[in-house]
C-alpha cells in the first residue's frame, strides 16, 4: 500500500531568513542538522499588493501577538514594539525550499517534491524501514529540522490529499494515520483541508458545510456542478478515488540511468532483467567519474502515472554491478506493477569518490575477508540503525565506556581496559536487587533479582569505580563497588553497591545488578 508524507512548514520564510541572518555564508537547508536560528526578536516579511505594504509572512512570536498574513505592515508595526521587518523574497524562498526537498531526498526517501510555498510531499513507500519505521522516520525528520530552527509538522497517510490535511490541521508535530484509514479520518477537519480556493471555502461555509465530512456526506454531482471541477477533483483525491502523482525532484549533477518501454512490463523476472541492464549503465558512468554509490533509488513509473520506488543503501561507496543488482532484486517483491511499468530510472542519490581498485587474481588469497556485501544485505533488510557494532570509549563508568558505531566504521585504535573482567551482557539500566552483606567490603551472601532468590557461592571484588567529577557536580563523591559473583547454579553476575558502605555522601548504599557473564 502506498504511503505519503506531507511536511508542513508554517513559518518557512521567516525560519529561512533567520538561518541566513545567523550565518550568511551557510546555504540554508543544505544541512538542516546544524545552524543557529539567529535573533529572537519578532520577525515579519513585507511585500507589496498593489500600492500597499502587507505582511507576507510572520514568525510564531509575531503571530502570537495578533499579526496575520495579509495585514497592512503599518498596522503590524503599530501593534508591536521591536518588530523586525524584512523584505519578502518569494523566489529565494522557493529555491531554498527546493534545496530542502533535495536534502530530504538524499537522506529519507527517493520521491520528494515541493508542495506549494510551505510544504514538501514525500512518497515514503518502501523507505521507512531504513529509518526504524514510519513514526521514527517522521520524528527524526521533524527533530532535525527543529535543531536548525525550522518549524515543521508532518503526517503520513495513504494518499497525498489526506497527508496534506492531517499535517496542517491535526499533526502535533507528527501523526501516523493507520494504513487503510479511508476518508473517515478527514471527516472532522474544516473544509479548508480540501485545498480549496478561499472563495470556494467561504461559499461552502455560507451554505452550512463546515467540515470535510459534511461535503463527503452529500451527493457529489450537485456540488461539482455548483463549485466546479476543482472542487470535484479535490474531493475525489481526499476520498481516494483519484490518484495524485508526485513528480520527484532530482539532486543536481546526479548519475542516473533511464529505460523507456514500448510495451509496459510487469513480471518480476522482466523487472529484474532490466534492473541488471540499468545497473551496468550506471556503474559505467560512475567509473568514468571515479564515484561509488552510497544510496541508490530505483523509480518505476506505472501506466497510471503512479511511481513505485525502491531504495537501497551501502555502508561504503560501491560500483560493483553484481552487488548492486542483488540488493535491488531483493526488493522487487515490494514493487506493485499494477497494469504495467512504462519507465524505469536508476538514480545514484548519494555518491562519493571511489578510486579504481586492483582486482585480485583468481588464485590469490584475499588479505582481509570482504563482509561489505553481507553488511549491505542485512542493513537493507532490517534498517541501517539496527545494524551496528560496539566501540570503546575512554571512561571508567561502565555504561559510558561503550558506544554504537556503524558496522563498517574504521577502527580508532582504542580498546577496553582488561584489568578486571567485564560481563558479556550489560543491562541497559542497572536493576535493583535485595541483598544481605557485611559492610563495608564484603560481597552479599545472597541476592534476589526479578523475584528469584540466589545464594552466592563464590565472589571476587570489590572493584571500586569513582564518578566522573568533571562532568557533573553530583559525581564528585560518587562511588561504586563492583563484585563478580557466582550462584549455586553456576550463573555469574556483575553486581555493585552504590557507595563505599560507610558514607551516605558517596551513594545510597543500595545494591544493583548491572550485567551477566556468559
Amino acid at each position: 500500500m502506498p504511503r505519503v508524507v506531507s511536511l508542513f512548514l508554517p513559518t518557512w520564510p521567516t525560519d529561512r531568513l533567520r538561518r541566513e541572518l545567523a550565518d550568511p555564508n551557510a546555504a540554508p537547508a543544505d544541512d538542516p542538522g546544524t545552524g543557529s536560528t539567529g535573533t529572537d526578536e519578532p520577525l515579519v516579511l513585507v511585500g507589496r499588493e498593489k500600492n500597499t505594504r502587507v505582511v507576507m509572512a510572520a514568525d510564531r512570536a509575531a503571530q502570537a501577538q495578533g499579526v496575520r498574513i495579509g495585514m497592512p505592515a503599518a498596522k503590524a508595526e503599530a501593534m508591536m514594539t521591536g518588530l523586525a521587518l524584512r523584505p519578502f523574497d518569494a523566489a529565494g524562498d522557493g529555491q531554498a525550499l527546493e534545496r530542502l526537498a533535495i536534502w530530504i531526498c538524499e537522506r529519507f526517501a527517493p520521491i520528494v517534491a515541493v508542495d506549494g510555498r510551505d510544504g514538501i510531499v514525500i512518497d515514503s513507500t518502501g523507505a521507512d524501514h531504513l529509518h526504524g519505521g514510519e513514526a521514527a522516520m517522521l520524528d527524526t525528520l521533524v527533530t532535525r529540522l527543529a535543531a536548525a530552527g525550522i518549524t515543521a509538522r508532518a503526517a503520513i497517510a495513504d494518499n497525498r490529499a489526506t497527508a496534506y490535511a492531517l499535517a496542517r490541521y491535526r499533526a502535533d508535530p507528527c501523526l501516523v494515520a493507520p494504513p487503510g484509514h479511508g476518508s473517515a479520518i478527514l471527516a472532522p477537519l474544516p473544509v479548508e483541508a480540501l485545498r480549496l480556493p478561499g472563495e470556494t471555502a467561504g461559499a461552502l461555509r455560507d451554505l452550512g458545510f463546515q467540515t470535510v465530512g459534511d461535503c463527503l456526506a452529500q451527493p457529489r454531482a450537485p456540488l461539482v456542478k455548483r463549485f466546479g471541477e476543482t472542487f470535484g477533483r479535490r474531493l475525489g483525491q481526499a476520498a481516494g478515488w483519484l490518484a495524485e502523482p508526485i513528480t520527484p525532484l532530482s539532486p543536481p549533477e546526479t548519475v542516473s540511468a533511464l529505460r523507456n518501454f514500448a510495451e509496459p512490463i510487469g513480471a518480476a523476472e522482466t523487472i529484474a532483467r532490466y534492473v541488471g541492464k540499468l545497473v551496468v549503465t550506471l556503474c559505467a558512468d560512475l567509473e568514468r567519474k571515479s564515484l561509488g554509490v552510497r544510496r541508490l533509488d530505483l523509480i518505476c513509473r506505472r501506466v497510471d502515472n503512479r511511481n513505485e520506488a525502491v531504495r537501497v543503501t551501502t555502508a561504503r561507496p560501491v560500483r560493483d554491478v553484481g552487488r548492486l543488482t542483488r540488493l535491488l532484486c531483493d526488493k522487487i517483491e515490494t514493487i506493485a506493477p499494477g497494469f504495467g511499468i512504462e519507465t524505469m530510472s536508476l538514480v545514484a542519490t548519494l555518491a562519493e569518490p571511489l578510486a579504481p581498485e586492483q582486482k585480485l587474481a583468481p588464485l590469490a588469497d584475499a588479505i582481509h575477508p570482504d563482509v561489505d556485501s553481507l553488511i549491505d544485505t542485512l542493513a537493507n533488510r532490517v534498517g541501517e540503525e539496527r545494524l551496528y557494532r560496539l566501540a570503546p570509549v575512554e571512561s571508567d563508568v561502565p555504561e559510558r565506556a561503550v558506544r554504537r558505531v556503524p558496522a563498517l566504521a574504521p577502527e580508532t585504535g582504542q580498546s577496553w581496559r582488561m584489568d578486571w573482567p567485564r560481563p558479556s551482557r550489560l543491562l541497559g539500566r542497572p536493576e535493583p536487587i535485595e541483598t544481605m552483606a557485611l559492610l563495608p567490603d564484603h560481597p552479599p551472601a545472597f541476592f534476589t533479582w526479578r523475584g528469584v532468590r540466589r545464594r552466592v557461592r563464590v565472589a571476587d571484588g570489590p572493584e571500586r569505580i569513582f564518578g566522573e567529577w568533571w562532568k557533573r557536580d553530583a559525581e564528585l563523591a560518587a562511588v561504586r563497588d563492583y563484585f563478580h559473583v557466582e550462584d549455586e547454579g553456576g550463573e555469574r553476575f556483575w553486581i555493585f553497591r552504590s557507595g563505599n558502605g560507610e558514607d551516605q555522601v558517596t551513594g545510597s548504599q543500595r545494591w544493583f545488578l548491572h550485567g551477566l557473564f556468559a
